[in-house]
């Protein structure tokens, strides 16, 4: 079992950069609530990478266009986080419950929960 984590963002510098401004500039408006969770403007949130390096779950991390790459046939709302086993998707936690997680802590705790 895997756990896919699918940002709302694209890949590649300039849309990192374009991302890092947003976060700056106008954060309430940014629209991946799943990288405002997991980082902060520049790095990872150290919270999260806590969690992940404790390595509970098989975690792989896609910008938008790189899941589409490899699942397009997959249609989603983004941010997403999926659970893929035995070459099924299933949905752990969508975008709308994503937007109103408040803070890292929470979504953890969704995911520990979920799984």
């Amino acid at each position: 079992m895997k756990l896919l984590f699918v940002y709302n963002a694209n890949s590649g510098k300039l849309n990192t950069l374009f991302d890092v401004g947003h976060k700056l500039f106008s954060p309430s408006s940014y629209k991946c609530s799943l990288c405002a969770l997991t980082h902060d403007v520049f790095s990872e949130n150290a919270i999260w990478k806590r969690f992940r390096d404790e390595g509970q779950f098989d975690m792989v991390f896609y910008h938008k266009d790189e899941f589409e790459i490899i699942f397009p046939k997959v249609k989603l709302l983004y941010p997403t986080i999926l659970k893929l086993e035995k070459n099924q998707l299933t949905t752990v936690l969508n975008p709308e419950v994503l937007n109103d997680i408040p803070n890292v802590e929470t979504l953890i705790g969704r995911l520990k929960s979920s799984i």
